[in-house]
């Protein structure tokens, strides 16, 4: 179905693409939606419509510099907690972690840090700043990154989640997103497309690998993080993050206790309750509280039946075999 109001949320649109966009579309196979009624298969992953607008200009016009730091998850897998981590670490000395003034108070993660194939599919020549290092964030896979960012020695950190965690979050945020004329889904339905690897960005399974194998061939370069570690471990990650970074903390910020201060910002229960996270909605239509639902290890306990739960660790087991990956 064809959505042609303007005043829908960017999320939505399938009408304000390009031609280019268009023609591919007409050729690529098509599923059932999460959170539009169509997704499509572009190198091996499904998008939206406007998701892959976004995907194609970014690897048509993007520039990366070896200076800069890319942030990439498959959705629901902590994406606005790394983002203000490493928002908060990067500009400690610009923005002083414990300032009652410090724009992770003022702004939400995804404003501080917008997703990069979301700025192209607004603007396929949008202004960047040329200080470094420059902060992107993307849930494009391995594949689909521009040649630029291939060809270049930018670092990439790449944080993956459980996925029977990430199924149950991604369920509840996409009906979230849906609008009420299309109704909820079902989480019977979701699971039957997510364990077909029709996912946002999906497969998830090849998703996750294939940044996996990269962090494995090139570790100066590519940092991999699991959800669950930061969350049993914060401290640590946190400085394996930073010295990945290029940053490490001093002596002398260890002493004035910087990691737990940047812990302490950028925690669920305080970002969570500021209003900027809770009122209103962002640049490209979503309602900014529905990222925050949660935050937990563990949740899909509460919602996946024991044979729900056993079937995706079959998968994941058969997926990750030989890598040594594992949950």
């Amino acid at each position: 179905m064809e959505i042609t109001d303007p005043t829908v949320p960017k999320y939505l649109q399938n009408f304000q693409v390009s031609q280019e966009c268009k023609n591919l579309i007409s050729s690529l196979p098509e599923e059932r939606g999460w959170v539009v009624p169509t997704m499509y298969k572009y190198q091996g992953f499904w998008h939206h419509t406007w998701q892959l607008q976004g995907v194609l200009s970014f690897q048509k016009h993007f520039h990366a510099q070896d200076t800069d730091i890319l942030l990439v998850t498959a959705p629901k897998s902590g994406t606005t907690w790394l983002k203000a981590i490493s928002f908060a670490i990067t500009n400690r000395i610009k923005y002083p972690v414990t300032s009652s003034n410090h724009p992770l108070l003022k702004n939400n993660s995804h404003v501080l840090v917008p997703f990069v194939e979301h700025v192209y599919a607004e603007n396929p020549n949008p202004e960047f700043s040329e200080t470094p290092p420059r902060l992107f964030a993307t849930h494009v896979p391995f594949v689909s990154l521009p040649e630029s960012v291939h060809n270049s020695k930018c670092k990439i950190v790449y944080m993956c989640r459980n996925p029977k965690d990430l199924f149950v979050s991604a369920f509840h945020f996409t009906n979230k997103l849906r609008p009420q004329y299309m109704g909820k889904n079902s989480m019977e339905d979701m699971f039957d497309l997510f364990c077909k690897g029709v996912f946002l960005y999906g497969p998830y399974w090849d998703h996750v690998l294939a940044y996996w194998n990269e962090a494995l061939r090139r570790p100066k370069e590519v940092l991999f993080l699991k959800y669950e570690e930061m969350k049993e471990q914060p401290g640590t990650q946190v400085r394996k993050v930073a010295e990945f970074y290029g940053c490490p903390f001093t002596f002398e910020e260890e002493k004035e206790g910087i990691v737990d201060a940047i812990l302490g910002l950028c925690s669920f229960e305080r970002l969570s309750n500021l209003e900027v996270n809770k009122e209103g909605y962002l640049p490209t239509g979503e309602m900014k509280q529905a990222y925050f639902r949660k935050g937990e290890i563990g949740d899909w306990k509460n919602y996946l039946t024991a044979e729900m739960a056993e079937e995706l660790d079959m998968i994941t087991e058969h997926k990750f075999q030989g890598s040594g990956l594992t949950f």
